[in-house]
């Protein structure tokens, strides 16, 4: 981690520490003066961690201690007030996106990819009930096919972008992920960073032209590369493992899709199993009269 995200989880921490630090010397001050009958410091019950710091103050007079609840109680909820001010723009944003993104996850079993809403429009344009029947004619105002796949951020989905925000860059997709443990370019987290980051750049030309406009960069190839794309082996281990079920493999997937069925770019060894599968009907090289050969072979 390094540039933005490192800094962004460091000065989450260190304003946690500051306010947990704040609260905590506050309550030892108040403990101390609730029990001297300090004005307007009522007995409400024991602290059961800020009491370890009772030793550190309470050689102090009743006046000075007073100053120093009031200032770390002021430390606090103004730490509050600007945290909460800060969140929208850090990845701690995931506090407030967790629950939502749970409540929405894919409830389908692992590993189960659905049907392109535009792929099937045009097969059912092209088949019917009856096997024999020609083939239907589209509309005359159909108009071209949509995009398949996912080239930009625009082309995801809402649970897609969800996912990246509720992101809290733990890393446990990636730790788990068996490409990224054999030295493969692929990082799941990276994904969910680089979906994010495309984001943030695409809402701000928004905001500054008023509607999309065209920037010459897409989150394929100027964001994530199709060696990270073709590295992934689909095993679901990133999905699996996220706590709060963010799903970087169907952002890969349908990226893709958009390579192959858009671009028509894919390693050698998936084209030439596409030519297999064209024309031997199966994925291996050789007729469909010659698969029983090896039965032949044993005899």
């Amino acid at each position: 981690m390094k540039g933005w995200p490192k800094l962004d989880g460091n000065l989450i921490l260190v304003i946690e520490i500051v306010l947990m630090g704040a609260l905590l010397k506050m309550n030892a001050c108040d403990q101390i003066l609730q029990l001297r009958g300090a004005d307007h410091y009522m007995v409400a019950g024991s602290f059961p961690i800020s009491q370890f710091l009772v030793p550190f103050f309470e050689g102090f007079e009743t006046e000075t201690l007073i100053t120093f609840e009031r200032i770390y109680w002021w430390a606090h909820i103004t730490g509050i007030l600007i945290f909460l001010n800060y969140v929208p723009y850090s990845k701690h944003f995931h506090i407030m996106l967790a629950f939502p993104n749970t409540y929405y996850s894919n409830l389908q079993p692992k590993g189960q990819f659905d049907n392109m809403a535009a792929v099937k429009k045009e097969v059912d344009l092209m088949m019917s009930g009856d096997p024999f029947a020609t083939p239907a004619e589209p509309p005359a105002d159909a108009g071209p096919p949509e995009k398949f796949g996912v080239k930009d951020v625009t082309d995801l989905t809402w649970k897609n972008l969800l996912d990246a925000y509720s992101c809290t860059e733990c890393g446990r997709c990636t730790d788990n992920c068996p490409a990224n443990q054999t030295g493969k370019l692929l990082s799941p987290r990276k994904v969910m960073m680089d979906t994010r980051d495309r984001l943030e750049e695409v809402g701000k030309n928004l905001d500054k032209e008023g509607k999309p406009i065209e920037d010459g960069k897409s989150l394929l190839g100027n964001f994530i590369t199709e060696e990270e794309l073709w590295a992934c082996t689909t095993c679901n281990a990133c999905v699996d493992a996220c706590p709060i079920s963010i799903d970087p493999l169907n952002i890969i997937m349908n990226m893709r899709r958009y390579l192959i069925m858009e671009e028509s770019k894919s390693p050698e060894s998936i084209t030439a199993m596409f030519n297999n599968v064209e024309n031997n009907g199966a994925p291996w090289a050789f007729p469909a009269a010659d698969r029983g050969k090896w039965i032949d072979e044993l005899n």
